[in-house]
C-alpha cells in the first residue's frame, strides 16, 4: 500500500529542507511512501529544495488558490490508497509519524485521521496551550465529534473521493469533509503518537487573520453558531486566567503574561469579526470550541480502558 504525503507550498523555505529530510527518514514498516509537493507560486528557494528530495511537484496558480483547491489537486496528482497531510512548517517528531498516523485506516477503525501537534521554541505560550486543549496525549480511536485537522492528517482515498474538499471555504476544509463523512457513518481518529511540531511564525495581525478566516468558514460548517461581543470578552478573560495559571506554575508569569493578553486578544477578537451574525448555538456547543480546557479527556481514557468499546462497529 502506497501513502502518498502532500504538502501546500507557498514560499515554505525556512522549514521544508528539514521537513523533507524527516519525511524521507521515516520507517514505513506498514505502508510505501511518496511525497507530493503542490505549489502555488512561491518566490523563495521552496521549488529548489523540493528539488533537491525525490518529491513529485505539481503547480496551482496563486490566483486559483483556495485550501481545499490545492488539496485535490494534489490528491488527483497522488498515486496513494492514502493521502496524508502535512504543513510546510511542520516536522515530524519521530520516524514512525507516517505508520502512526495511517495505522487507524489500515485497522479500518477510521477513514480520516489526525495527530497530535506540539510547539516549538519559538511558539507563543498561549498557543501551546491551544494545542494541549485540541491535541492531549491520549487516542481518540474512533473520536465523537468531526474535529479534525490538515496540518498533521491521512485519510483514505476512497474517502476523499466520496466528497472532496470543498474549494470555497476560507479555511476549516479538514473539519467540513469530516462532517460530511461523519454524517454517512465514517469514523474519524485521533493518534496521539503521530506527532508534529507546527510552527507557528506570526505576527498578531497574522495570528487574528487567521482565526477570522477560520470563524468565516465555520459560519458554513455550522451556521447555527453566533459568537457574539459578551462571548468574546467572557472567553477572552477565562482563557487569560486559564493561561495565567499555567504560566504561574511554570514560574513564567511575567515574562509571559504580556503575550498571554495579546494572543488570546487576537485569537477571540479574530473570532468575533469572523463570525458576528445571528446564531443560535448551545452553551455545550460554544465550550467545546471556545473553552480554554479539554473537557472530553475523561471520556476517552474512560472508553478506551474498556476492552469491547470498539466491538459491533
Amino acid at each position: 500500500m502506497l501513502a502518498s504525503i502532500v504538502i501546500r507550498t507557498y514560499n515554505e523555505e525556512k522549514y521544508l529542507d528539514q521537513l523533507l529530510t524527516l519525511l524521507f527518514s521515516q520507517k514505513c514498516e506498514l505502508v510505501d511512501m511518496e511525497v507530493v509537493i503542490v505549489d502555488s507560486g512561491s518566490t523563495d528557494s521552496t521549488l529548489d529544495i523540493a528539488n533537491k528530495h525525490p518529491c513529485r511537484i505539481t503547480h496551482i496558480k496563486k490566483s486559483e488558490f483556495t485550501f481545499g483547491k490545492s488539496l485535490n489537486i494534489g490528491c488527483e496528482f497522488a498515486k496513494g490508497d492514502f493521502l496524508v497531510f502535512i504543513s510546510g512548517h511542520c516536522l515530524p517528531v519521530n520516524n514512525s509519524w507516517l505508520d502512526e498516523l495511517v495505522k487507524p485506516l489500515i485497522e479500518s477503525k477510521a477513514s480520516y485521521s489526525y495527530g497530535r501537534q506540539e510547539g516549538r521554541d519559538t511558539t507563543k505560550f498561549s498557543e501551546y496551550q491551544h494545542f494541549e486543549k485540541y491535541f492531549p496525549t491520549y487516542d481518540k480511536i474512533p473520536q465523537k465529534g468531526y474535529f479534525c485537522n490538515n496540518a498533521n492528517s491521512a485519510i483514505t482515498r476512497k474517502a476523499w473521493q466520496l466528497f472532496k474538499f470543498d474549494e470555497q471555504l476560507t479555511g476549516l476544509e479538514d473539519m467540513y469533509l469530516a462532517k460530511q463523512l461523519k454524517e454517512i457513518g465514517n469514523d474519524i481518529a485521533y493518534a496521539s503518537r503521530a506527532s508534529v511540531y507546527h510552527i507557528h511564525d506570526e505576527s498578531w495581525q497574522q495570528v487574528r487573520t487567521r482565526y477570522e478566516r477560520e470563524a468565516y468558514a465555520l459560519h458554513h460548517i455550522m451556521p447555527e453558531i453566533h459568537f457574539t461581543a459578551s462571548d468574546f470578552f467572557r472567553f477572552f478573560t477565562s482563557s487569560v486566567f486559564s493561561d495565567s495559571a499555567v504560566a504561574i506554575r511554570e514560574k513564567k508569569l511575567l515574562r509571559k503574561f504580556p503575550e498571554i493578553v495579546m494572543f488570546r486578544l487576537m485569537h477571540y477578537w479574530g473570532t468575533y469579526k469572523g463570525n458576528h451574525e445571528t446564531r443560535k448555538l448551545s452553551t455545550e456547543m460554544k465550550y467545546h470550541y471556545f473553552y480554554p480546557k479539554d473537557i472530553e479527556r475523561k471520556f476517552y481514557e474512560q472508553k478506551d480502558s474498556c476492552p469491547t468499546a470498539h466491538e459491533g462497529k
